[in-house]
């Protein structure tokens, strides 16, 4: 496995990111992988676990941090492998969905020993995070699900994310920072833009990127539906505190949180919203608006 590390001065002087980088090591095949994580609050603060998606970092969670950190909580936010200050597997054969879950569940469980988590994810932080809380549901304690899913390969995906697989697979540029621009409701600044863009120094670093949206289950054959669908087994039957806090203004998960809200026991009863104003990348349109309601989600999870 040939692994790319994204140089130290590619993520000097970022636009309110303040935090200082930690890293834990995984298996990866024939090399240890390096993945880098957050880790702010207080020690003994409950602990908010913020998974981002594609093709983004953990950069995206840096208006909600301090919200949360002023709220009493813990937050460790990691880079997926492949994103961020993590290290990359530089052929896209690398990447597996079964791998990426794997990988946070070495980093999070069997590096940081996290317990009693508040998961909070987003896109592909939903498909590997519901992945851990139903495969270790003694690991958490609560879920905020945001514009995300877990298809399991029977049900159609929406026209927006077809496009987008096929953006992906077919374009000659893969232009990451546009890519996040174009999936806000609000403009971003080109500081901002060049900080996503600051992972990936030219496209042999983006091998990741361009595999995720081909990981996704479409089809009820895909490698990884069979887990998938254990995983809707195992979650029908998850009764700790769940919500979804969806925007207003993603195409690709309209309506993506009915299923959340009818099949999981513990949504039943819980201040489920919609985040007005955001789009896919609600975190930058809307981050401390959706900080807001994931404190108070651990503080008061109603029913």
């Amino acid at each position: 496995m040939q692994v790319l590390r994204t140089p130290d001065d590619r993520f000097a002087e970022l636009p309110d990111f303040p935090f200082r980088p930690r890293y834990v090591d995984v298996e990866g095949d024939d090399s240890r992988l390096r993945v880098h994580y957050l880790d702010e609050g207080p020690d003994g603060g409950e602990v908010v676990l913020l998974l981002h998606g594609e093709p983004s970092w953990c950069f995206l969670y840096r208006h909600m941090i301090p919200v949360l950190v002023d709220a009493g909580l813990r937050c460790v936010a990691p880079d997926l492998v492949g994103f961020g200050r993590s290290d990359k597997p530089g052929d896209r054969a690398d990447y597996t969905y079964a791998r990426h879950v794997e990988w946070m569940r070495e980093a999070l469980f069997d590096r940081l020993d996290l317990s009693s988590i508040t998961l909070v994810c987003q896109d592909w932080g939903g498909l590997i995070g519901l992945r851990l809380v139903a495969e270790h549901p003694d690991r958490f304690a609560r879920v905020v699900v945001a514009n995300a899913g877990l298809p399991t390969g029977t049900s159609k995906l929406t026209d927006a994310f077809l496009a987008w697989q096929q953006f992906s697979q077919e374009s000659p540029d893969f232009p990451v920072g546009g890519i996040v621009a174009g999936g806000c409701r609000t403009a971003l600044s080109a500081d901002v833009i060049a900080a996503y863009d600051a992972p990936f120094p030219d496209e042999t670093y983006k091998a990741g990127a361009r595999a995720f949206p081909l990981l996704v289950p479409t089809r009820p054959d895909d490698p990884a539906a069979p887990a998938n669908r254990r995983a809707w087994e195992e979650l029908s039957r998850f009764d700790k505190p769940f919500l979804t806090a969806f925007s207003d203004g993603d195409p690709i998960t309209r309506g993506g949180d009915r299923q959340f809200r009818q099949q999981i026991p513990g949504a039943s009863g819980r201040p489920h919203t919609i985040i007005e104003g955001g789009g896919h990348f609600l975190q930058e349109d809307k981050g401390p608006e959706f900080a807001a309601v994931v404190a108070q989600f651990v503080e008061n999870p109603g029913r």
